[in-house]
């Protein structure tokens, strides 16, 4: 273990000592990010529901919770980074927390679907300004031969919120309305903020980067322009829609413009030049893959337990327990699996099982044993902690101590992308084979209604309860259709996983880099950067 009596420690002694209790403050902090992602995972069949159990969001206003959330956490998490270096990130940490509560607090309370959307973008808005800085911290507090045990045990504390997440959530919504999956996040920032107070230290970078409103415009803009031209694709089932195209080109030409823009601005958002070393790419777009997939799987996991299966809100968090712990347990001790076998052996062998996972979601039926559905979540996790932990290291050793937010902020904002896009383009191809498939079965359905009946499960049962005995014909085509589509999604996702290994086989080291190995990168990244 490293102690303050090391000769070129640049820890103080007095944090040195409480390093460890600084670390479960930062994973309280860290929680309550996550946590909110994963108790909305459980909570929205309910928010689909029309008032006054739920707000009646149709499955394209459902995406747009979600994402609203992480396209504003994903653009701006490199500026809270540079923020965090140069105002200090403790500062940047409790503002991010307190504007976090509030959001949370007003989503609790939304009066539409619009509105939850909107509130969402505030909640995204604090959550950028956490994350980042929670990693930040902890770089600065720990010494670098602790930095991989300290960095795995902040993974796990991501697998701490999952498992509690869906749980907590399935219970409120058990006893309370659904705003209350919102409303649960102000307790716990009011106590995070406290102990950040009394306990955490404050650190700034003594050489930090401009600030690029530029760049955040452009890409904020760029991915809400593409994103939603894949949701609406999905919710017209018709990608060659000229709106949808108009939509995506944009999308992509301001993205383009971005990285245009970025490589020619002498203070730029991302430093596009870190992207030349194979190693650091590898590793950002494993990160990205993985959450690609998770977070499409989650969004139609749910629907397949509560509406195919009948499992109530709370029963469904019990059911994603397996993942949660699985990540839990597997994140801390993952490095071990590193030093053992080295990163690429290791993050291969994460994303396969992470794809075989995707695969046999494409087998489970209406009537599938659900213990099967248990093993696919564990085995989906440990794939997830052996690709997490050691990516998470390669990306935050490969840049100096100084630039840890930024290091920090380009890795969550792969992964807010990640998820944002699995989001939109697994949602939307959903959202495409469930209209395919139930489209002939809604004759019954009035004709103004049959657009709408056709968007999601949700949406046919909805019309297929007004219609009263009519409608009873359509329950069993429509969880027929949803499953075909989530079949067809499943496999999609395994796809992009695939694709993920490759990568990481690739590109990634075979071996954790020697001191020498990371003083050679560092000094070219660094050197790039001025």
């Amino acid at each position: 273990m490293t102690t303050p009596a090391v000769p070129d420690s640049r820890v103080p002694e007095a944090v040195h000592r409480r390093r460890w209790v600084i670390l479960g403050v930062l994973m309280l902090s860290l929680l309550i990010v996550v946590l909110d992602n994963s108790i909305l995972n459980v909570a929205i069949k309910t928010i689909s529901t029309p008032a006054p159990t739920g707000l009646g969001a149709t499955q394209s206003e459902l995406e747009w919770a979600i994402n609203a959330y992480t396209l504003v956490f994903a653009g701006l998490l490199f500026t809270s980074g540079l923020l965090g270096d140069r105002l200090g990130r403790k500062k940047v940490l409790l503002g991010g927390l307190a504007l976090f509560g509030v959001g949370s607090a007003l989503a609790a309370f939304s009066g539409s679907p619009e509105q939850l959307i909107a509130f969402r973008a505030v909640m995204g808005l604090g959550a950028a300004f956490v994350m980042p800085a929670t990693l930040a911290v902890l770089m600065n507090v720990f010494e670098r031969d602790e930095q991989p045990k300290a960095i795995g045990l902040w993974a796990g504390g991501v697998g701490i919120a999952i498992a509690i997440g869906p749980i907590t959530g399935g219970a409120l919504l058990d006893h309370f309305w659904w705003g209350s999956v919102f409303l649960v996040n102000v307790p716990i920032v009011i106590t995070a903020i406290g102990l950040m107070l009394v306990l955490v230290p404050d650190s700034r970078d003594p050489r930090p980067g401009r600030i690029d409103p530029v760049g955040v415009v452009l890409s904020v803009v760029g991915l809400v322009l593409l994103v939603y031209g894949i949701i609406k694709g999905g919710q017209l089932a018709d990608f060659t829609d000229a709106t949808v195209v108009a939509t995506m080109a944009a999308g992509l030409a301001v993205l383009v413009g971005f990285v245009w823009y970025e490589k020619r601005s002498d203070h730029p958002s991302i430093d596009v030049t870190y992207f030349k070393n194979r190693v650091f790419s590898a590793a950002m777009g494993a990160i990205a893959l993985v959450f690609f997939g998770l977070m499409g799987v989650t969004f139609f996991a749910v629907f397949y337990t509560q509406t195919v299966r009948g499992y109530t809100p709370l029963q469904t968090g019990l059911l994603m327990l397996p993942l949660a712990v699985s990540q839990l347990v597997f994140s801390p001790r993952a490095r071990l699996a590193v030093d053992r076998f080295g990163n690429k052996a290791t993050t291969t062998a994460g994303m396969l099982t992470l794809a075989a996972t995707l695969v046999a979601f494409a087998t489970l039926e209406a009537d599938t044993p659900i213990w099967i559905l248990e093993v696919i979540f564990f085995l989906m996790g440990a794939g997830m902690a052996h690709v997490m932990t050691p990516t998470s290291v390669v990306i935050m050793q490969t840049l100096p101590r100084e630039k840890a937010g930024s290091a920090s902020a380009l890795s969550n904002t792969f992964r807010q992308v990640g998820g944002a896009m699995g989001i939109a383009v697994l949602g939307s191809v959903l959202s495409s084979v469930y209209r395919s498939g139930i489209e002939d079965k809604l004759a019954a359905a009035p004709a103004g209604l049959r657009h709408t009946a056709g968007e999601s499960i949700e949406a046919t049962l909805a019309v297929a309860a007004k219609l009263g005995p009519e409608g009873r014909a359509l329950v069993e085509p429509a969880h027929d259709a949803f499953l075909h589509a989530m079949h067809v999604t499943a496999l999609c996702g395994a796809g992009v996983a695939l694709v993920g290994a490759v990568v990481v086989g690739l590109f990634l080291p075979g071996r954790n880099p020697t001191p020498q190995d990371q003083k050679g990168e560092g000094t070219e990244l660094v050197g790039s950067e001025r």
